[in-house]
């Protein structure tokens, strides 16, 4: 990786454990001039990946993940279609692991007609659609609830999902980048996820277009850990070549 892409790494990183940064106290932190990280801002800025003002930088509108609630709003009808094809290719009596973003909840409740599903989660949520019903079987990881997700991601949750060998997951994202990869703001989702990405036989990544040529804060995986991406708009020609290796399915 390049030293610019490391300083603009530091950045986003630096912007979104804090919210907003003065350009001042950037500079004399990563140790380089203001017009330097200036010319950082602009290329950042021109990505989306944060808002410029001035003398200092945050990040745009909608770029940090709110509550449960509030998310599920966000693109809700472009993540139920997704949902509605991710649910296509769960067979029933499969054994999948569903992780706790808001997609995979919608994805969830697209199989709730589904019978004798081995179901594998931390999501409170995925587990109360699919849990009791149909003849499933139902695996929630436990420890400590962090009730912004509904969900569980601490170590005791992680060694839980560490013992099971899913036949497919279903996972979501924060972000996804080309040259980053796939990325989270949550550093708990994000480590339950990479357990599960080197765990599954068949990744079924679902993602609106929303996420695409958008920074999270940890990456998660590579672009090539993904088996099947499940979207709902054509992909454009860069994103087509980076995903040559997966199954592209557009809802």
């Amino acid at each position: 990786m390049t030293k610019r892409r490391v300083r603009q790494q530091a950045i986003i990183a630096r912007v979104q454990a804090a919210g907003a940064y003065a350009v001042r106290d950037l500079a004399q932190e990563l140790q380089v001039s203001e017009e330097t990280i200036r010319r950082e801002l602009k290329v950042l800025e021109a990505s989306g990946a944060i808002s410029k003002g001035h003398g200092a930088v945050s990040l745009p509108l909608g770029a940090v993940e709110g509550p449960f609630e509030l998310r599920l709003r966000e693109n809700a009808e472009a993540k139920q279609r997704i949902a509605r094809a991710v649910a296509g290719l769960v067979p029933d009596g499969g054994i999948v692991h569903i992780d706790s973003g808001t997609t995979s909840y919608y994805v969830a409740k697209a199989l709730r007609q589904h019978r004798s599903l081995t179901v594998i989660t931390n999501s409170v949520a995925v587990s109360a659609e699919l849990g009791g019903r149909n003849d499933n079987r139902v695996f929630l990881s436990g420890g400590e609830l962090d009730y912004q997700y509904k969900a569980f991601f601490d170590h005791r949750s992680c060694d839980y999902l560490a013992q099971f060998t899913p036949t497919l997951a279903v996972l979501s994202v924060g972000a996804i980048s080309r040259d980053q990869g796939l990325m989270d703001f949550h550093s708990g989702e994000a480590a339950a996820n990479r357990i599960v990405y080197g765990k599954a036989r068949t990744v079924i990544l679902a993602a609106d277009a929303s996420k695409f040529d958008r920074y999270g804060l940890i990456r998660t995986a590579h672009l090539t850990d993904v088996d099947v991406l499940v979207t709902d708009q054509p992909l454009t020609p860069e994103y087509a070549e980076a995903f040559t290796h997966a199954r592209i399915v557009v809802a």
